[in-house]
């Protein structure tokens, strides 16, 4: 015969079972979206994916992660969705040209689909603007990029007597739209400052990373004037900054002499954590934000109809340096 305490731990582990089974019913009753993105070991689409889920559980939807590193793990994700029962899924592909291909798959499994990070493009290298998007508003964040470069060198007095010894090398990649809209967005932030026009020499990139930008920043160095003292780095993310500033270094150029300052924020990192360096700091767009507010909008496409906006521009951007990188980018789970 069972004890009153036996009895009453009976009791205890059926109401826990039952609990557990009406949560894990309640969870697979949930709407679910997708949420598909390049590069899942990438902090920034940790931090995405992380916040997405987080709206989920504040909204009442489950959200699907998958990683689609190329195209056919895309385009096979998509239909592993369709056959979970999801209705639409948020999207930054591992190359943008997939876009048609990813709109006729999703519209072969009627699913409604939303491009996040990376705009969606044509046969015609065209973007798609019949597809939802939300994304960084280039131009403006590099406006703001400018602004930041130029208030430091006003920091360091570097505009005294007009700018002379001053002089900027902006490494561009002309080829990719956003990357013009940033670097022309930071230059159009200097000029306002007062610096002269022909104290800003532009130099085009073959490669987005740092040999390339390194590269890119010599052939530019070579042809400034015995007068340039003070050098401003600028390009349309940390990696095209960062090896700006490495070319600076090995010309002789000291960190007090040279002002770089990125986008994009998780690649600067390691360079913050330097002592001393040209690399001032970079713009931080808000992963955390565009995760959540992606994830919501598909989520309220597919249940309530209500279609997101064809672009939503993400203007907001923190300045992280030397004196705030680590706070802000643990604030936001960007530190690991």
């Amino acid at each position: 015969m069972l004890s009153r305490v036996g009895i009453r731990s009976l009791c205890c582990a059926a109401v826990t079972a039952g609990l557990v089974g009406f949560a894990t019913q309640a969870l697979a009753d949930q709407p679910k979206i997708g949420f598909l993105v390049k590069q899942p070991e990438e902090p920034w689409f940790q931090t995405e994916w992380a916040f997405a889920e987080k709206a989920g559980k504040e909204h009442g939807f489950t959200v699907i992660k998958i990683a689609v590193p190329d195209g056919e793990k895309t385009l096979s994700a998509i239909d592993s969705l369709a056959a979970n029962g999801v209705k639409g899924f948020v999207i930054c592909p591992p190359d943008v040209s997939l876009g048609p291909a990813i709109v006729a798959k999703a519209q072969a499994n009627d699913m409604k689909v939303m491009a996040v990070d990376d705009r969606f493009v044509d046969a015609n290298g065209k973007f798609m603007e019949d597809v939802p998007y939300l994304g960084m508003a280039a131009f403006e964040v590099g406006q703001k990029q400018g602004e930041a470069m130029a208030t430091e060198a006003k920091n360091r007095k570097w505009d005294d007597q007009g700018w002379q010894n001053t002089y900027a090398v902006i490494n561009t990649f002309n080829e990719l739209d956003t990357g013009k809209k940033r670097t022309d967005g930071s230059v159009d932030a200097l000029k306002k400052a007062g610096l002269p026009e022909d104290h800003i020499l532009f130099t085009a990139q073959k490669t987005l990373d740092v040999p390339g930008s390194m590269d890119a920043t010599n052939s530019a160095l070579v042809k400034l004037p015995s007068a340039a003292k003070n050098l401003i780095i600028g390009g349309m993310n940390d990696n095209t900054v960062l090896g700006g500033v490495r070319a600076t270094e090995s010309a002789g150029f000291k960190p007090a002499n040279v002002i770089g300052v990125g986008i994009n924020g998780t690649d600067a990192k390691e360079e913050l954590k330097k002592a001393d360096s040209g690399f001032f700091g970079s713009m931080l767009p808000s992963p955390n934000i565009e995760g959540a507010k992606s994830a919501t909008d598909m989520f309220l496409w597919v249940t309530k109809g209500t279609e997101p906006a064809k672009y939503t521009a993400m203007s907001d951007v923190t300045l992280i340096t030397r004196a705030n990188f680590e706070t802000v980018l643990k604030g936001i789970g960007l530190w690991n």
